[in-house]
């Protein structure tokens, strides 16, 4: 029988030898499965708790997590800070149109606040929600402040065309902002959550809950485990089924040369007498 035979193939299969072999395969590539799984569920674990500790960290000193010299740093957003300092001209106030707060839609309301220190420039800091930019809690506070929040970084979305048509902007975005004042601005805001010291305005804009901090990926050592162990179980079944065709194609092999030697000679001719 030829060695592309299915049903030669499957009798060696199913003797006792490689079947047997086969189970032991199927539970050491299911092992190591369940280990890579496992190495899956660390890095998620260790990523959700990184995530966390840094949203949940102690508020530091704006000026200490980067300088107004340098971009927004991945580490510093969603981080809380505290932001000392007097609040900038009214006329800086800006507006970011189409907020959701609740079921109603309105702006956010952005303020400068000069920082403390000679040349310390300022950062913009969300003060919360209005529905209507003529709302009396939009009017722009002034005098020293000392305050806390989250750091968020500039939208995506390019709103340098409404900076033209006045202080109403469609996203939040320091490239656009920055044009709109003359002092240097930290590359990203704050998203205030308390005012600790200096006049609170009343009324006061809606709290504004800062986005969800983005996914600090810890343990990224334990992804390449986990390929590791899933790389390695489907090598043992591959190893298995190659054992198998070699020993079937070394049987099929044997019983070919077998019918080659049992196969009858005809005789060459009679002697006569």
């Amino acid at each position: 029988m030829s060695s592309g035979d299915p049903r030669s193939l499957w009798r060696t299969v199913l003797t006792p030898r490689w079947s047997g072999l086969l189970l032991l395969a199927l539970a050491i590539a299911a092992v190591m499965s369940v280990m890579g799984v496992w190495q899956l569920d660390v890095y998620q674990s260790k990523t959700a708790s990184a995530t966390a500790k840094r949203a949940d960290a102690e508020p530091v000193a704006l000026q200490s997590l980067f300088s107004i010299d340098e971009g927004l740093p991945a580490k510093a957003v969603s981080r809380r800070v505290t932001v000392t300092g007097t609040w900038g001209p009214a006329a800086d106030q800006v507006f970011i149109s189409d907020r959701r707060q609740g079921s109603a839609d309105g702006f956010w309301v952005v303020s400068p606040v000069m920082l403390d220190g000679s040349g310390a420039g300022a950062v913009m800091v969300v003060r919360g929600w209005v529905p209507t930019v003529s709302d009396p809690a939009a009017t722009a506070p002034s005098g020293p402040v000392q305050l806390s929040g989250a750091v968020v970084s500039s939208e995506a979305e390019d709103s340098s065309d409404d900076a033209a048509k006045g202080r109403v902007l469609s996203s939040l975005r320091i490239p656009t902002i920055v044009h709109l004042v003359d002092y240097r601005l930290y590359d990203g805001f704050v998203i205030q959550s308390s005012v600790d010291s200096g006049v609170v305005p009343s009324p006061a804009p809606a709290v504004v809950q800062p986005p969800l901090p983005p996914t600090d990926h810890a343990g990224l050592r334990n992804i390449a485990y986990a390929f590791q162990w899933w790389v390695f179980a489907a090598f043992t079944l591959w190893m298995w089924a190659r054992m198998v065709l070699d020993a079937h194609r070394s049987t099929d092999g044997g019983d070919e040369a077998d019918d080659q030697a049992v196969e009858p000679v005809e005789p060459s001719g009679t002697v006569s007498a």
